[in-house]
């Protein structure tokens, strides 16, 4: 992989309007629109080819994660600091995201506990279905669902909490998402929330594969499929801990952040221009120049 950030000289779009930090935000199916949570409590979606706010929606408490539905883009699932979605939880909703046709949320909180709630895709109401205790009771920071996978051979749900410990479970859908721990990896505490993913589905042939931000300003590759050395690749090219890595749609490009407000974009290299090229298995070279936005 290496960065190609510098290819960039501008920002396509600004679009402002928060007035306290943001805490996250999604793309709709379409790509049409961005839905924004921030912390000044408000959660705002915008336009994206025009660079405008269609709408604000004001809330009483900050507002910490947002997806849009995968299915119907005029839902939106919203978890708050007042430990709601729209029904009530135990502690802060920390993280979420939607199964592959919106008839679940599975959401996290701020002392490490994972939810399943159902939801009615027409009308909108939710009601909690399960709750899953890990023996952490550190934030949770990601929620990712993905249906194949090489360790379950079926639905799958990840997540990282602050204090490093990741996650890797089967998720049932016949049994209202039902989680049950397929493996477990434990990682340095982090100071930061910073964030996990997925890998892209074309690497399930070779591994179960993840990708985390880290304090030491790199970006490390995990395979949960192997027992002992799980660390498996290294990106360095920040100089602030990563806080958010996320990948494009076509799986092709993954985005990382730092703290220092820097993004770095990474390519996968293209296995048919090289006789002999590295997989995500092996050390890849990366650039180490990337344009920071203010």
């Amino acid at each position: 992989m290496h960065c190609i950030f510098d290819q960039c000289k501008a920002m396509v779009t600004q679009l402002t309007g928060h007035i306290k930090d943001v805490t996250d935000f999604d793309f709709s199916s379409n790509n049409q629109y961005i839905a924004s949570a921030s912390v000044d409590k408000t959660v705002r979606v915008w336009d994206i080819s025009k660079g405008i706010c269609m709408r604000v929606i004001y809330g009483v408490s900050p507002q910490l994660c947002i997806r849009f539905h995968p299915v119907n883009n005029n839902f939106l699932s919203v978890g708050n600091s007042k430990r709601e979605i729209v029904s009530n939880f135990d502690n802060e909703v920390t993280a979420l995201d939607h199964d592959h046709i919106g008839q679940l949320i599975f959401c996290g909180d701020s002392q490490g506990c994972v939810y399943t709630v159902n939801m009615n895709s027409h009308t909108g109401a939710v009601a909690r279905a399960h709750r899953h205790r890990s023996g952490t009771k550190s934030p949770v920071t990601t929620v990712q669902f993905r249906t194949p996978s090489l360790l379950a051979h079926g639905p799958v749900l990840l997540t990282f909490c602050r204090d490093g410990s990741l996650s890797f479970f089967s998720a049932s859908l016949e049994v209202q998402g039902y989680l049950t721990l397929r493996c477990s990896l434990k990682l340095a505490p982090r100071l930061h929330s910073i964030h996990a993913s997925f890998c892209p589905l074309l690497s399930l042939e070779k591994g179960e594969f993840i990708v985390a931000g880290s304090e030491d300003a790199n970006v490390y590759f995990y395979d949960l499929t192997r027992p002992k050395h799980t660390c498996v690749n290294k990106l360095q090219g920040h100089s602030y801990p990563v806080i958010g890595v996320a990948w494009n749609h076509g799986e092709n490009m993954l985005a990382s952040s730092d703290f220092g407000g820097t993004v770095i974009v990474w390519k996968r290299e293209d296995n048919k221009s090289r006789p002999n090229p590295p997989s995500l298995g092996t050390k890849s070279d990366a650039a180490r120049t990337a344009n920071t936005i203010a």
